[in-house]
C-alpha cells in the first residue's frame, strides 16, 4: 500500500511511500494481540505483595488452653490465623507475573496491530523533523496541524531521540517510542500513529 507523506504542518509534501502489504494489509489476529497486550501488563506488575504468615506473626508460642475439656475448639498459641492478630492463611506472597511468549506471535502480534490500524486510516507518515533542542511548543504545534491534539498520538521515530521524546514528554495525549521500542499495547493504546520516514524500514526489519 502506497501513503502520502506530510510535513510538520500537515500539508502533503507531494511524495509517497510504499508499506509492505505483509506487515500493514494482513487479516489481523486478534488472538495474538490479545496474548502480547496480556503479556506487557503483566510485566508491569510489581508483585511485591506481602501477609505475613503464622510463622512470621511477633507472639507467643504458648498454649492458649488445655487440649480436651473445655468444651471448644483447640487452641494453638495467639498466633492462629483463627485469632485476631494472628497469621494469614494463604495469603499473596511475593511473585512474577511475566511469562514467555513465542517470537512469532509478538511479531503477529504487531503486524495485527498495525494492520487494523491502516484498515481504519489511522497511520501516518511524516518526514523526519529535525529538533536539537526540547521544544513542547514546536511539537504541540506539530498535533495542532495534524489534528491529533484531542486524541492519542503515537509517534515512532527510526532511532531513538531524547529531544523529540523530552518534547511530547509534557503533552498528555502524545507518546514518542523509536522503532526498536515498538509494543503492541502502545500501538492499541493509541489513536492514530504517526510514523517518521526513518522508522519505515526499521519496523520491516523487524517484523518481516
Amino acid at each position: 500500500m502506497k501513503i502520502e507523506v506530510i510535513n510538520s504542518k500537515g500539508e502533503d509534501t507531494g511524495r509517497k511511500v510504499e508499506l509492505k502489504n505483509e506487515i500493514y494489509e494482513i487479516e489481523p489476529n486478534e488472538h495474538a494481540v490479545y496474548l502480547e497486550v496480556k503479556q506487557y501488563l503483566a510485566n508491569q506488575r510489581q508483585g511485591t505483595h506481602k501477609t505475613k504468615g503464622k510463622a512470621e506473626v511477633t507472639g507467643s508460642t504458648r498454649k492458649l488452653k488445655k487440649q480436651k475439656g473445655t468444651g471448644t475448639a483447640r487452641a494453638g498459641s495467639v498466633k492462629s490465623p483463627l485469632l485476631r492478630g494472628g497469621g494469614t492463611m494463604f495469603g499473596p506472597v511475593p511473585r512474577d507475573y511475566g511469562f514467555d511468549l513465542n517470537k512469532k506471535v509478538k511479531k503477529l502480534a504487531k503486524r495485527s496491530a498495525l494492520s487494523s490500524k491502516a484498515s481504519e486510516k489511522r497511520i501516518r507518515v511524516m518526514e523526519d523533523q529535525a529538533i536539537d533542542v526540547p521544544k513542547t511548543k514546536f511539537f504541540k504545534s506539530i498535533l495542532e496541524s495534524l489534528k491529533l491534539d484531542v486524541d492519542k498520538a503515537l509517534f515512532i521515530t527510526g532511532e531513538r531521540n531524547d529531544n523529540v521524546v523530552v518534547s511530547a514528554r509534557n503533552i498528555p495525549n502524545a507518546k514518542v517510542i523509536s522503532a526498536n521500542e515498538l509494543s503492541t499495547y502502545e500501538l492499541v493504546n493509541a489513536d492514530y500513529i504517526v510514523l517518521f520516514e526513518s522508522a519505515i524500514e526499521t519496523i520491516e526489519n523487524r517484523l518481516n
